[in-house]
This record gives C-alpha cells, sequence and structure tokens, in this order.
C-alpha cells in the first residue's frame, strides 16, 4: 500500500500539498506548474528525461539553485522556486 501522508511545501511563495514520496518534479507538475525554469534564449523548460540526465528540471530548493527536480523527493516544508 502506497503511503499516502501529505507534506506542505511553499512553491514560489505559496503553500501546496502533495503526497510523501513524490518527486519535487511530479508535485511541480501536480501542482500546475508547466514551467520549471526559462533557458538562456527564453524559452520555458520543463523535464525532458525523467531521471536527472538532462538537467531541464533544475529549480531552486531551500535556497540551492540548480537542483534536479525529478530526482528530489519532497521534504515537509521544503521550499521551492521555479524560474519559468
Amino acid at each position: 500500500m502506497a503511503d499516502e501522508t501529505k507534506f506542505s511545501i511553499r512553491i514560489n511563495g505559496e503553500d501546496h500539498r502533495t503526497t510523501a514520496g513524490t518527486t519535487v518534479a511530479a508535485a511541480l507538475l501536480n501542482n500546475g506548474f508547466a514551467a520549471f525554469r526559462t533557458s538562456v534564449t527564453g524559452e520555458s523548460r520543463t523535464p525532458l528525461c525523467g531521471m536527472g540526465i538532462c538537467f531541464e528540471c533544475r529549480v531552486t530548493i531551500d535556497g540551492v539553485r540548480n537542483v534536479r527536480s525529478c530526482i528530489e523527493p519532497v521534504r515537509d516544508g521544503m521550499e521551492v522556486e521555479t524560474d519559468g
């Protein structure tokens, strides 16, 4: 049986709920965030590979920039910032 424990995380300064065991990328997508960052040419970027190889899903987590959100599990109270 899956763990249905709910976590509260802040995304771009707003509180959101997600389930324990979820990656940050999945939590962002499940909460309606389609753009995670902006490329150097101004294009919106979102997860591509889903396993940490492409680096398209980078966000800021708890003040640490360029964290690959597809391999980072959510933690209760974590703060996530997108640049998209």
